[in-house]
């Protein structure tokens, strides 16, 4: 088993005293020199546990204040336009994701939830199902649909670099994702998700349906996002 770093254990302790309600929402957790001396180490070292708790969207630093505990519920943050992988593996959070089926070619579904082009609805897509986990448990549902082109194509063939869709448009074929348009609303879990989720029938769910633009003039894609939020609450990372 791997030895936590100093600043991991912090990062643990810390995160577990607020999940405990030692530090509830809107409390200000003990300053920096407290932390050295609580866990007899550096400024440095406190300061790189802070910054975990930050990005797990715990606390929030305020100048001139402190720390101060803004959720007692870890956050993802799955409203940036970086992906997943990038967003959520970046944090102190274990992640995963398991495809539902290979990726495969597919008639875009009808009616879609935005507008195609002639090009793109002759040419048809590429339909990759995938289910994202974060510490093991399911938390975002993808539905994504990339247009067919020659450039695109090896997505039905080859593995995704470091299970990435987004790195391996980015270093195979130079397509860059450059922002987003999105929509969110609540619905409520069908079975089939439920049962995904392993949650009850209705459960309310965040779904997202976006479309992503990228560095290649008229190259979209798209994602059908369904987000479980029991245990994680969902938030923006730039």
């Amino acid at each position: 088993m791997t030895r936590l770093r100093h600043y991991q254990q912090i990062h643990h302790t810390l995160k577990q005293e607020i999940q405990q309600g030692v530090y509830p929402t809107g409390s200000l957790l003990p300053s920096e020199n407290e932390l050295c001396a609580t866990f007899q180490t550096t400024r440095m070292t406190v300061r790189q546990a802070l910054n975990e708790l930050v990005r797990d969207g715990f606390i929030e630093r305020r100048h001139g204040k402190g720390s101060l505990v803004t959720s007692t519920r870890p956050s993802l943050g799955l409203l940036s336009f970086r992906g997943f992988s990038d967003v959520v593996g970046n944090t102190s959070h274990q992640v995963r994701t398991t495809f539902l089926n290979p990726p495969a070619p597919a008639d875009w579904p009808a009616p879609f939830v935005y507008p195609l082009s002639a090009d793109e609805q002759q040419a048809g897509c590429i339909a990759i199902n995938r289910l994202r986990y974060a510490d093991d448990v399911p938390v975002m549902l993808e539905h994504t649909f990339v247009p067919i082109q020659n450039a695109t194509a090896s997505l039905l063939t080859e593995p995704f670099l470091d299970g990435s869709l987004f790195r391996t448009l980015s270093v195979r074929h130079q397509i860059d994702i450059r922002n987003l348009e999105q929509s969110l609303r609540a619905v409520a879990a069908r079975p089939e998700q439920a049962t995904i989720f392993g949650c009850r029938r209705n459960t309310p769910l965040l779904y997202i349906e976006r479309r992503y633009l990228t560095s290649l003039p008229d190259f979209y894609v798209y994602s059908l996002l369904y987000c479980h939020t029991e245990q994680y609450a969902i938030s923006n990372i730039l």
